[in-house]
């Protein structure tokens, strides 16, 4: 990774995360003068951060994507999620007494990152009540994604896992999900191969409970989903 400026446009990038958002006007002026931060640029296979090592910085993607894999019990390698911008990520390990990364992130296309110290982070989150508040809410739907990645990984066959996957993503009030990966990312997501995904998928068309239509799948017989779950 290269150390790079913060532009003008990052500044705006970096207020528009969850964490930094709606603050009042005289925190967000200051925002940058209380953090101890540097920007990096990365390309793609470039790794930011490895799993088992200390989490010592506040970490925001402002440009590109992320692949974030874990390396299981068995040594077997697992993708875990894509990070796309602009996000912060790997917040929960930022503070207590466990604070190793569980994961390695690595870019999987030129991206913009923003480091702040942890020190900084935590003197900035002790100051303002938003920005803790922000923080606490990030900090949870992290968890929360975790438990869902989890409750998927659980699951023994092909169509259990799709099956999850596709009702943790359905919207409210639509029978319509739209797949955000390729079909190999999801076979890597769901930790099967693409083949043995590609057939269930198939056999679940052939049977009536699901129609394709390139990345989008509508949901034709929820009740028979649910039966996998």
């Amino acid at each position: 990774m290269e150390k790079i400026s913060l532009d003008d446009k990052h500044k705006q990038i970096l207020l528009q995360i969850p964490l930094f958002r709606d603050l009042p006007d005289n925190i967000r002026l200051s925002l940058l003068d209380k953090l101890e931060y540097n920007v990096y640029s990365a390309e793609k296979k470039d790794i930011i951060a490895t799993q088992g090592t200390p989490c010592k910085k506040l970490y925001v993607l402002l440009e590109g994507k992320l692949r974030v894999d874990i390396i299981d019990g068995l040594g077997n390698k697992v993708m875990i999620e894509y990070i796309v911008a602009p996000r912060a990520f790997a917040t929960p390990h930022l503070f207590g007494s466990n604070n190793t990364l569980p994961a390695t992130f690595t870019a999987i296309e030129p991206s913009t990152l923003f480091m702040a110290s942890k020190e900084s982070t935590f003197k900035l989150i002790s100051q303002d009540s938003t920005i803790l508040h922000n923080f606490l809410c990030v900090t949870g739907n992290c968890n929360a994604c975790t438990v869902s990645r989890l409750k998927t990984l659980s699951r023994k066959t092909v169509r259990e896992r799709f099956v999850v996957y596709l009702l943790e993503h359905k919207p409210l009030k639509t029978n319509i999900v739209t797949i955000v990966h390729t079909q190999s990312e999801l076979a890597e997501y769901l930790n099967v191969t693409r083949p043995a995904l590609s057939k269930e998928i198939n056999k679940m068309i052939k049977e009536g409970i699901i129609l394709m239509t390139g990345k989008k799948i509508e949901i034709l017989n929820e009740a028979a989903l649910k039966e996998y779950t």
